[in-house]
């Protein structure tokens, strides 16, 4: 058993370190993952309210996932449950109640919630003892479920969770909530931004650019595992990278409709102005207040760079679009940034943006098939994209598939 102190250090540290993210995603992670560490337990789900519908968002399982490298855990899932006492998860939510439950194989014939049995019967998991919160804010409002699994003592057998667990996690619970709705309204201003984009030119849908910044996530999130790069560093970036990923293609809005709906072809001129859309959407960060700022400008800058050099805008001047000193090229226009000199950011956008682009019907086009979509990337490699890049993502392909799942295009999204 913890002392009073070392419980106290825990909780205030997990204040402090939920109130700098800013991505809800990686916040209910981080809240997940740090719950289980509180309570030493093996398996968690976070659950998202919307209406009267629970998300499963977040479900992290260390028995079942112990033969996945740490960059591809399983982050998404598509379990739904109403708010009701169908469930253990929906009781919950319905009542506001905490459940400690110490074996959920014998609930009681009174108990007016029952257990799902059919994720232990599909992995061959055996749950046992779980400690279900709800995630309610100051205001009273329930915005998800914290479900925690089996705790274990260091021997590894499972155990009921303690009385200690849940006025800790109470405080978890409360403080979580408040972070979530935080980040919730973060998301907003970020998805109205896009939905303005989105007006403008109907590629630019809300689960694409969702998808486009969970992929870039996942792919930074390969590369810094190879790196072996510091966790909080790695934690930071995530954060950052995530929204600024997801206004990759906001500048868009300053592109004339006749271009941006045009169903054929562009002429010259015309693919010229499209072109245009990168140094808009950095422009609208002319000034850098924070870490995100700077992120996002590079990403909307630098996601249509190619690895060879034959991107675009290359090294211009934001303020005057002529070629900075040293980069100018006969025909008068920049030199393309290659290699190295393409950011990180824009790199690992650039990956995700046209993996989504073909895995996904277009109004102009259908959707590729998964291998066609992987050749095309793999014969980029080297050219247009970053050649250890494309490694990563291969390697990473279950999590992009997880991904795609969690944000499917509404069925009328392309017209």
């Amino acid at each position: 058993m913890k002392s009073y102190n070392a419980t106290l250090q825990q909780l205030l540290k997990f204040g402090l370190d939920i109130s700098q993210i800013k991505d809800i995603d990686l916040l209910l992670e981080k809240i997940l993952s740090e719950a289980r560490s509180f309570t030493g337990c093996d398996a968690g789900t976070i659950y998202v309210k919307e209406g009267s519908w629970l998300y499963a968002r977040y479900s992290q399982n260390d028995t079942v996932h112990s033969q996945l490298a740490s960059h591809r855990k399983s982050v998404y899932t598509n379990i739904t449950i109403p708010v009701d006492n169908s469930s253990i998860a929906g009781y919950v939510a319905a009542t506001g109640s905490m459940l400690n439950i110490p074996d959920v194989y014998q609930l009681d014939d009174s108990a007016p919630y029952s257990f799902n049995r059919s994720f232990d019967a599909l992995t061959n998991y055996r749950t046992i003892s779980q400690l279900v919160f709800p995630l309610t804010s100051m205001r009273g409002d329930t915005v998800g479920v914290l479900q925690l699994i089996n705790a274990k003592l260091p021997d590894s057998s499972v155990v009921p969770f303690q009385d200690d667990d849940e006025s800790g996690i109470h405080y978890f619970a409360v403080t979580a909530a408040n972070a979530i709705e935080r980040a919730k309204m973060t998301r907003e201003i970020i998805l109205r931004m896009n939905r303005m984009a989105e007006l403008r030119d109907p590629k630019e849908t809300g689960p694409h650019v969702n998808r486009v910044a969970a992929y870039a996530v996942a792919l930074y999130e390969g590369w810094a595992a190879r790196k072996g790069l510091d966790s909080n560093e790695v934690d930071r970036s995530r954060d950052i990278l995530r929204m600024a990923a997801m206004l990759h293609d906001v500048g868009k809005v300053a592109i004339s409709d006749t271009i941006l709906k045009k169903p054929g072809r562009f002429t010259p001129d015309e693919y010229d102005l499209m072109k245009l859309h990168t140094v808009h959407g950095a422009r609208l960060f002319p000034d850098l207040f924070s870490e995100l700022d700077e992120a996002a400008a590079v990403v909307a800058l630098n996601h249509h760079e190619h690895w060879n050099g034959n991107g675009y805008p290359g090294h211009i001047d934001l303020a005057t679009l002529t070629p900075l000193p040293g980069f100018e090229q006969p025909d008068g226009t920049a030199r393309g940034k290659r290699g190295e000199e393409i950011p990180l950011f824009g790199r690992i956008v650039a990956i995700a943006d046209v993996y989504d682009a073909l895995s996904n019907r277009r109004c102009y086009k259908a959707a590729w098939d998964e291998d066609q979509v992987l050749e095309e990337l793999k014969k980029d490699s080297g050219t247009v994209f970053d050649p250890e890049l494309i490694e990563v993502f291969l390697e990473s392909i279950d999590t992009m598939r997880q991904i795609a799942a969690q944000f499917p295009d509404a069925p009328d999204a392309h017209g």
